[in-house]
């Protein structure tokens, strides 16, 4: 009885051990991220954790193309990461951002300008055993501006690869 109660109690505590650290996020990690709604276009992001949870901060600095317009985007994001098991996370958050839009059509309602933004954030990731994780996301967001399209929820969906270190 006393062996089993042994054992039990080492499997479990390595158990319990190894699940910590999985859930574990990098310091820092910077990349890219493909996607998009309103256009397709990379947008360069940078990762920071915060706290002792895992939580982070991700700042993504970004250009869209669409046919008639281009959007240059920053967005901040406060982030959440669950640990699934073994490399795959989870996460969510929500944040802000600013926008400047270069429209080339003429006339009202198509009109330049910057205008703020609201996002959340909905994800998963896989952390490899090199410093690289792939992920894989869904940003909505809605725009205060007088443009018809961007005023809209835009979802966001996109793919990114990231450095840790």
């Amino acid at each position: 009885m006393k062996k089993f109660l042994v054992i039990t109690l080492v499997t479990l505590g390595s158990a319990l051990f190894t699940n910590v650290n999985a859930q574990e996020i990098a310091d820092n990690a910077i990349g890219l991220r493909l996607g998009g709604s309103n256009g397709f276009g990379p947008e360069i992001s940078y990762q920071r954790a915060v706290g002792s949870d895992n939580n982070r901060l991700e700042f993504d600095l970004g250009w869209r193309n669409h046919k008639h317009y281009d959007i240059v985007k920053l967005v901040g994001l406060y982030q959440w990461v669950w640990n699934i098991e073994g490399g795959f996370n989870w996460y969510a958050g929500a944040g802000a951002g600013i926008a400047s839009l270069d429209d080339d059509r003429i006339g009202d309602p198509y009109n330049d300008g910057a205008y703020i933004l609201i996002a959340g954030d909905i994800g998963i990731e896989y952390n490899f055993d090199i410093p690289l994780v792939l992920t894989l996301d869904l940003r909505p967001e809605i725009g205060f501006n007088d443009y018809d399209t961007i005023d809209d929820l835009a979802p966001d969906f996109a793919i990114g690869v990231r450095y840790q270190f």
